[in-house]
C-alpha cells in the first residue's frame, strides 16, 4: 500500500481543517503553497505602503537591479532642485544610470516617475518598462518582462504587490488589480482582477483567496 508524502498530508489535513472551519476558505491550503518570494519577514507586502527596504542598498555594493533603482531615485531628487548641485547630480545620475542599465540589461527609462517604491528585480536582466507605465508599490519582476504597448491603447498599470513571472508581457492598457500574480510566459491583453492568478496566451485568470491578505 502506497504511503502518501508527509508535506501531503499536512496539505490534506490543512485543507480539511480550512473547509470545516469555513467554506470561504476552501483551498486556502493549496493556495499558501505558492511561495510568496516577494516578502522579506514573511508577511504579505503592503499594496498602499512602499517598503524601501525592498530597494536599499549601500553606495558601492554590487546589485545592479537595485543600483538601477537608486540611480532613477536620485535623478527624480535631482530635478527638483533648480541650482548647480541639482544639474551635477542630475548628470551624474544619469551616468551611473546608462552603467547600470548596461550592467543588469533592463530597460527603464530614466525618467520613468510613476514607479512606486519598494520595487524589486532579482533578476534584471531583460526586463523592459515603458517609460509611462503605472508600478504600484512593493511589485516584484523577474526577467524577461516586458511591461509597454499593445492591442489595447494605452500602458500597463500595475497595483500594488503584483508579482511578475519570468518572460510574462503585459501589453496595452490594462490594469492588473492589488496582489495579483502573473505566471511565467504568460501574455496580458486584459485586465486582472485584484488577489488573481493569470496564466496562459493570451492570459486566462484564476482568484486566489491568500494573495489579498495585507498586513
Amino acid at each position: 500500500m502506497a504511503t502518501m508524502q508527509p508535506w501531503k498530508t499536512s496539505l490534506v489535513a490543512a485543507k480539511a481543517r480550512d473547509e470545516q472551519a469555513s467554506p470561504e476558505l476552501a483551498g486556502s491550503a493549496l493556495d499558501a503553497a505558492i511561495p510568496q518570494s516577494s516578502t522579506l519577514d514573511g508577511l504579505v507586502p503592503s499594496a498602499v505602503e512602499p517598503d524601501w527596504r525592498r530597494e536599499k542598498c549601500a553606495r558601492f555594493e554590487w546589485h545592479p537591479s537595485r543600483q538601477l533603482m537608486r540611480s532613477l531615485r536620485d535623478y527624480a531628487k535631482a530635478r527638483e532642485r533648480r541650482d548647480l548641485l541639482g544639474v551635477v547630480q542630475r548628470k551624474w545620475s544619469v551616468l551611473r544610470h546608462r552603467f547600470w542599465s548596461a550592467v543588469s540589461g533592463a530597460e527603464i527609462p530614466l525618467n520613468s516617475a510613476r514607479i512606486a517604491g519598494g520595487l524589486m528585480m532579482p533578476h534584471p536582466n531583460g526586463v523592459v518598462v515603458h517609460p509611462e507605465a503605472v508600478i504600484g508599490p512593493n511589485c516584484l519582476i523577474f526577467q524577461q518582462v516586458t511591461i509597454g504597448s499593445g492591442p489595447k491603447p494605452g500602458v500597463p498599470k500595475l497595483g500594488g504587490h503584483v508579482d511578475v513571472g519570468p518572460g510574462a508581457k503585459i501589453l496595452g492598457g490594462v490594469t492588473i488589480g492589488d496582489h495579483a500574480v502573473i505566471g511565467a510566459n504568460a501574455v496580458v491583453v486584459n485586465d486582472v482582477p485584484a488577489g488573481a492568478v493569470a496564466v496562459g496566451v493570451p492570459a486566462v485568470t484564476r482568484r486566489s483567496s491568500v494573495r489579498t491578505l495585507e498586513r
